[in-house]
């Protein structure tokens, strides 16, 4: 059974920028993210480094380039890594400029951090079940 895939618009602050950048869509412009401190403080929230301290990291030999593609192509190639980086609409997340240096960087472990996920909780073992019915036998006899 396949993990289902973590949301990006689930870590801490995300959400609320996505909804500052539909307001204002100033927020989405990566060249406009020194009006906006609250991205940089976000990004260190989300994954343990800023967008600045992202850039500054040296890329491996092997790095991809994930965060240079198109948006489009980016959904794929996060879902291909277990990350859904789209909003409720199934569009890519209108910061996603922003987040894809940071959120490649930690999942992939090369720098940053990804705040803590709980495993999916363990389907039940039918035990309990099997044990009820092994009463049930037992009483009728």
């Amino acid at each position: 059974m396949t993990q289902p895939l973590r949301r990006l618009i689930d870590l801490p602050g995300i959400d609320d920028l996505e909804m500052k950048a539909l307001m204002k869509p100033g927020h989405a412009d990566p060249d406009r993210r020194d009006e906006f401190p609250e991205i940089d403080e976000t990004a260190k929230k989300a994954f343990g480094l800023s967008l600045d301290e992202a850039e500054a990291v040296a890329l491996p030999d092997d790095w991809d380039d994930i965060h240079r593609l198109d948006p489009m192509d980016q959904i794929d190639a996060f879902e291909a890594e277990g990350w859904d980086v789209r909003d409720s609409r199934r569009k890519p997340l209108r910061m996603l400029t922003h987040w894809a240096l940071p959120l490649a960087l930690a999942m992939r472990g090369v720098a940053g951090e990804l705040p803590f996920h709980a495993e999916p909780d363990q389907k039940e073992t039918d035990w309990g079940s099997s044990l009820a019915a092994e009463a049930s036998r037992f009483r009728k006899r």
